[in-house]
């Protein structure tokens, strides 16, 4: 079945009673989450929903996503996942531009997508559980799941637009299906025994195809958790007696920094990916937890995940690991030539996982896959045994003087201050020079450390030209949906 809706339909009809996702007291099994959205499915088509149309969801990380997501997709029809804190221009800009013919938002929001929606002239229903448990219940579950073709838009993904407008990236059933069967049975080995905490965003790829699909196609049981918050993840994870926890840097960041005893020794696998995990951080969570930590690199546009460090391969830490199953991944410079091994180029990817390309965007698509290999915008290096290492962002290189300075690497160094919490690190204007190098910094509760203390740490630690000259502290860094930093949202001192 090409469907990425046929997961959830086998694993279903292998262990209909097992649970497949809980949140709080709530508990779906795997039966009754097929039947569910088998309902959704035929309320779509009774409102005469289509192979082909678009249907965006702006939900949290509740059961009811996680419904509607495979009834859109068992009925043939496009999920567009919408991060629920956007505004009533960002919901109606990705409503038009996704030509989506209906909007599902959490009943508690605060009224931004149904005003988006209604801009946008799309029909728009707010999810309250009880009435939307009714509404499903109206409805004979669709026996059938959409025949797809492999190759048919499953997901529109949009982008974060970091550099303009967001754009929606096309991911198909079959690199969607590919990307969860490689992620669920050669990466992270799930199996039925398995509980994987769901902390990630659900309408972020991450959480999307690493925990949800993965779990679903392994028949894992997944807890939803809605919001972050470091010691609830923590209990969860002792009370649920949880085996796998994905997150981003910073959610290692704030779970090491916790002073929670809840007992996690149940976990026996730690996914990080979504940027660059500092190594101190991955050395202190593992020392602390007991629980090894394997770190990948993926983005929207590769349904998410190229490299991996393999659970049967060694592995080594600051590495994003090497490609995972029929992927290719080329180093490559300027002029879109292979680097020569040990040099710095931009990693180039190409594989089933790779998007269609980027809705209605003849000429971005084209800019970005001008080969039929993604121009990542990552720069990163190889050693010589194949393993992959993120260098930084293309476009988060500091030219200072005429010297190349690769932000993560003087992160690192910051990373290793022991009052250091989290640190970005940023180019800002400079008269003669073009750029200087200057750092955000945030310090571990109750520790202290002055900022002329940390740029001289740095200062004793790398060349002249790449230490910090600006260092400033703050309460706390501005993070995107998935929670990564988002630099081009730090504020910079005034002068």
């Amino acid at each position: 079945m090409a469907n990425l809706a046929g997961f959830l339909v086998e694993t279903a009809g292998r262990q209909p009673e097992r649970p497949a996702l809980r949140l709080g007291e709530r508990v779906l099994t795997y039966a009754e989450l097929d039947e569910h959205s088998a309902r959704a499915a035929a309320l779509l088509r009774s409102e005469g929903v289509r192979p082909g149309d678009r249907v965006a969801l702006m939900l949290p990380n509740v059961p009811e996503f996680v419904v509607l997501y495979y009834g859109v997709l068992r009925a043939g029809a496009v999920v567009v996942p919408m991060n629920p804190l956007l505004k009533t221009r960002e919901t109606e800009f990705h409503l038009a531009d996704s030509g989506a013919v209906r909007l599902f938002e959490w009943h508690q929001a605060p009224g931004e997508g149904a005003k988006g929606a209604a801009a946008a002239g799309v029909r728009h229903t707010a999810v309250e559980p009880a009435a939307f448990a009714a509404s499903l219940a109206g409805h004979e579950p669709l026996p059938e799941v959409a025949d797809t073709d492999g190759e048919d838009m499953a997901v529109l993904l949009y982008t974060s637009g970091t550099t303009g407008r967001p754009k929606g990236a096309v991911l198909t059933h079959a690199g969607l299906r590919h990307n969860t069967e490689v992620n669920s049975i050669e990466v992270q080995r799930m199996t039925p025994e398995d509980v994987v905490v769901g902390c990630l965003p659900l309408f972020h790829i991450f959480g999307q195809i690493c925990t949800m699909s993965a779990a679903v196609r392994s028949g894992a049981s997944l807890v939803l958790i809605p919001r972050f918050e470091p010691g609830a993840v923590l209990d969860a994870v002792a009370r649920e007696r949880a085996t796998v926890f994905e997150g981003v840097p910073t959610m290692y960041a704030a779970l090491l920094q916790h002073p929670s005893e809840a007992d996690v020794s149940t976990l026996r696998m730690c996914i990080s990916g979504g940027a660059s995990l500092p190594v101190e951080i991955l050395h202190g969570f593992e020392r602390r937890f007991g629980c090894p930590v394997l770190e990948g690199f993926g983005m929207s546009e590769t349904s998410p995940v190229v490299t991996f460090n393999h659970p049967d391969r060694p592995r080594k830490a600051g590495s994003i690991g090497t490609p995972i199953r029929d992927v290719e991944v080329r180093l490559l410079d300027e002029e879109g030539r292979d680097v020569t091994p040990g040099e710095i180029g931009e990693l180039a990817v190409r594989g089933p996982n790779v998007m269609k390309g980027y809705w209605n965007r003849p000429e971005e698509t084209e800019a970005a896959v001008p080969d039929g290999w993604l121009r990542t915008g990552d720069l990163g290096r190889a050693d010589e045994d194949g393993y992959l290492y993120i260098v930084d962002r293309k476009k988060d290189m500091i030219i200072r003087g005429g010297y190349n300075v690769y932000p993560r690497e003087i992160e690192e160094v910051l990373h290793e201050h022991p009052a250091v919490a989290l640190a970005a690190v940023v180019g800002v204007p400079h008269a003669e020079l073009g750029e200087e190098v200057a750092a955000a910094v945030v310090l571990r509760p109750g520790a202290r450390a002055t900022p002329e203390e940390l740029r001289e740490y740095v200062r004793e630690r790398v060349a002249a030209y790449k230490y910090p000259r600006g260092v400033w502290l703050v309460e706390k860094l501005p993070l995107g949906p998935s929670g990564k930093i988002l630099k081009r949202e730090i504020t910079l001192p005034e002068a």
